[in-house]
């Protein structure tokens, strides 16, 4: 065979292994995904995903259930309630807790003249329900003792300390309780804080209030 024919052999060959290469090249490669249009709907799940519920009860212009973006904090369910009623126990409320899906934030009004304690308020924002007549009822009993029923809504770890059977560390878990959510409704709430069973909270409940 002459050289000739034999060169245009071996490039013929050469030509379809190129071409081979070639077309297995392109046909492994994958199709780029295709992402989804960004629309308003979209965007309305994705806040919806980021939001929490925030049940605010007590002192506030209008209570009721808010929601808020995930990490606000105390000051901003007040905020989105519209503020606070004049009655408010300001200095009762942990505005710069950070706040949790589902959570309880009570706003307690301040004491009447008079009194020790400061109750705690109705849904609307009114004062007194059956949780100020609870209070009314521990403060005559305390009366008749003579001794000083200790609120358990406002409290400082000092005063909790004085309780029967409340260490430094149970005074803690109880502030940390009542933080976070939102206070306690009645007295018996304290057997929720872990470590006050039955026993121990027979011991207390001549001594608290809320």
């Amino acid at each position: 065979m002459p050289v000739v024919k034999k060169s245009l052999l071996v490039l013929l060959v050469i030509g379809l292994i190129a071409a081979g290469c070639t077309y297995y090249g392109l046909s492994g490669k994958e199709e780029p995904e295709t992402l989804p249009p960004v629309t308003a709907e979209n965007r309305k799940e994705a806040s919806k995903r980021t939001e929490i519920a925030v049940y605010v009860t007590g002192a506030v212009v209008e209570p009721g259930v808010v929601y808020l973006q995930q990490g606000a904090r105390g000051g901003d369910a007040v905020k989105a309630c519209g503020g606070f009623l004049p009655e408010a126990a300001v200095d009762q409320v942990n505005l710069a807790m950070v706040l949790k899906d589902g959570q309880q934030l009570r706003v307690p009004v301040k004491p009447a003249p008079g009194t020790g304690a400061v109750g705690t308020a109705n849904p609307d924002g009114s004062p007194g329900g059956q949780s100020g007549m609870t209070s009314t009822a521990s403060s005559s009993k305390a009366a008749m003792s003579g001794g000083a029923l200790v609120n358990i809504n406002t409290a400082d770890a000092k005063q909790l300390d004085t309780l029967p059977g409340v260490g430094p560390s149970m005074a803690q878990r109880i502030i940390e309780y009542r933080e976070a959510n939102g206070g306690f409704s009645m007295p018996e709430d304290l057997k929720k804080v872990r470590g006050i069973g039955d026993a121990k909270f027979q011991k207390l409940q001549d001594k608290i209030c809320i």
